[in-house]
């Protein structure tokens, strides 16, 4: 009878061993937000209205290195405005997107042209950014979808690792991977693929502030991944977001 009495119990007890194990199993998955949740987030940290900011653009290469600095002014993600202040040599030099155009006068030459088709992968001031990555301010919700896929620790940061795969054909990268900080849904790093499967850029974000009320980068290295060198760095040194612009600044007379 004891015996008996045993093996009916193991069963149970197994079952409710598993039960329980299932259990936290799908309590600590319900415990990861949403991919759509994190994206929501981080734009409403990376995303304004309008932006006004001056920044350095560290160039660097093998043997080389040059910094530019910069203002732009930025409406939404259809209106651009950058006008290069330094050094001498690139004094002057403006570019003006509006919508998925692009125009860029030189000084030098007192000449406007427009980039388009394939000459927007070409790269900015010989950076690691092309026009392309330059020109696109779109919010990622409007973008991607996006799964989290776990947790890792960047910068001794935990972090949620989301992939986001596009949901529009005409798109720079197909799919990406980002680290974003668990507690101020900022992105840490980005990868950025083909559609192939192919690493093509990295992105690794620092110096977060607090800015206006949100999270926001004031540092991020900029890498292209096919090519040699140390990358890109851009420094932020002033910023400001959601303030009225005059419309003069997206005009194409305003570039001489």
């Amino acid at each position: 009878m004891k015996s008996n009495n045993m093996l009916n119990y193991l069963p149970f007890r197994g079952k409710g061993v598993l039960f329980l194990l299932s259990f936290s199993l799908f309590s600590f998955a319900q415990n990861y937000p949403t991919g759509k949740t994190i994206l929501d987030k981080v734009d409403n940290n990376m995303s304004a209205k309008t932006r006004v900011l001056t920044a350095s653009m560290e160039v660097g290469t093998e043997r080389t290195k040059r910094t530019m600095v910069s203002k732009t002014y930025g409406e939404g993600d259809h209106k651009g405005y950058t006008e290069y202040l330094a050094p001498a040599r690139e004094k002057g030099t403006k570019m003006l997107k509006l919508e998925n155009q692009l125009w860029i006068y030189s000084p030098a030459t007192d000449r406007t042209i427009q980039i388009s088709g394939h000459m927007l992968r070409q790269s900015v001031m010989g950076s690691d950014m092309s026009y392309e990555d330059m020109m696109n301010d779109k919010p990622l919700l409007q973008q991607y979808k996006a799964e989290v896929t776990g947790t890792e620790t960047v910068d001794s940061r935990k972090c949620w690792v989301v992939t986001l795969t596009a949901i529009i054909p005409d798109i720079n990268y197909f799919s990406r991977k980002m680290w974003v900080d668990t507690e101020r849904f900022v992105p840490l790093k980005q990868d950025m693929f083909a559609k192939s499967g192919k690493l093509l850029k990295r992105i690794t974000f620092s110096n977060i502030q607090r800015v206006e009320g949100r999270w926001f980068p004031m540092a991020f290295l900029y890498k292209d991944m096919l090519k040699e060198g140390p990358g890109t760095k851009m420094t932020i040194q002033e910023i400001k977001l959601d303030t009225p612009i005059p419309a003069s600044y997206f005009n194409l007379g305003n570039l001489k």
